[in-house]
C-alpha cells in the first residue's frame, strides 16, 4: 500500500496560477469531486476511473489545484 504525501500532510504543493500568478490551493483528491459518494469509495478503485491511464500502476494521486482569485483549475499528479 502506498501513501500520498499530499493527502497525508507530509508535503505541501505550492503552485502559482498560470493566469493571474496567485497561489493555488490544493483542494484534495480529484476523484472526490466526481459525485456525492466518490470520496467514500476505495482510492485504488477510483484510480481506475480518474481519466489518467495507469495512475494505479504508477502510484499517482490526482489532486485538484484551484485559484480562488480567477477560478483556474489544474490537476496535479502527485506520486504516492
Amino acid at each position: 500500500m502506498t501513501v500520498c504525501p499530499l493527502c497525508n500532510g507530509f508535503s505541501e504543493e505550492i503552485s502559482q496560477c498560470p493566469n493571474c500568478s496567485s497561489m493555488m490551493e490544493d483542494k484534495g483528491r480529484f476523484t472526490d469531486y466526481f459525485d456525492d459518494y466518490s470520496a467514500y469509495m476505495d482510492i485504488d478503485v477510483m484510480k481506475l476511473f480518474d481519466g489518467m491511464p495507469n495512475s494505479l500502476e504508477k502510484h499517482q494521486c490526482l489532486h485538484l489545484l484551484y485559484c480562488s482569485r480567477c477560478g483556474h483549475e489544474h490537476i496535479l499528479a502527485a506520486h504516492d
